[in-house]
């Protein structure tokens, strides 16, 4: 089983038990702004994408991995974008439960991606978006060392407010 070890917490692969959680916080409306989402997931659908989920970067150029704190699914880390030529991906974190945040869990989570970033695909850089208003993931990123590099105003559309979004990486 493809593993990362973290302080606090384990990255996983997806297990087929897995599709339930998903099929919940995919389908929050909550998660849907910063995901991109735009329509419910059915739970079929999720199941198949556990299935068929293949962690060759090199052909899907993306991988989903389960935060894993004591055998309890907590969250995601989905790693997108992957570019071998270029030597980077983009990379998004997701601790769902209010009562998980704030334990470090996307800390950790992120450090075990940044030294696989590094360590094992020897890659130059890994970036991130966030909304101008998720002031702890702004303030998570940049503990890090993430250095913002571009400011896209009006970016993402909220109902019938639109919020600004700011581009991170970190060269490696």
């Amino acid at each position: 089983m493809f593993e990362l070890d973290a302080s606090n917490c384990r990255l996983r692969a997806l297990e087929p038990e897995d599709v339930d959680l998903l099929y919940i916080w995919e389908n929050d409306v909550e998660v849907w702004r910063v995901s991109g989402t735009m329509a419910p997931l059915s739970y079929d659908m999720l199941q198949r994408f556990v299935q068929e989920q293949n962690y060759d970067l090199c052909t899907t150029r993306q991988m989903r991995l389960m935060v894993d704190v004591d055998g309890r699914a907590v969250g995601t880390v989905d790693i997108f974008d992957y570019d071998p030529q270029h030597q980077r991906f983009g990379i998004g974190v997701l601790i769902y439960a209010a009562e998980d945040r704030r334990h470090g869990y996307a800390r950790a989570a992120v450090e075990a991606v940044v030294r696989y970033a590094r360590s094992v695909l020897g890659l130059r850089q890994v970036w991130v978006q966030i909304s101008a208003d998720n002031v702890p993931s702004i303030l998570l990123f940049e503990s890090l060392g993430f250095e913002r590099c571009a400011h896209r105003r009006d970016w993402l559309r909220c109902g019938r407010e639109y919020v600004d979004v700011y581009d991170y990486q970190l060269l490696l």
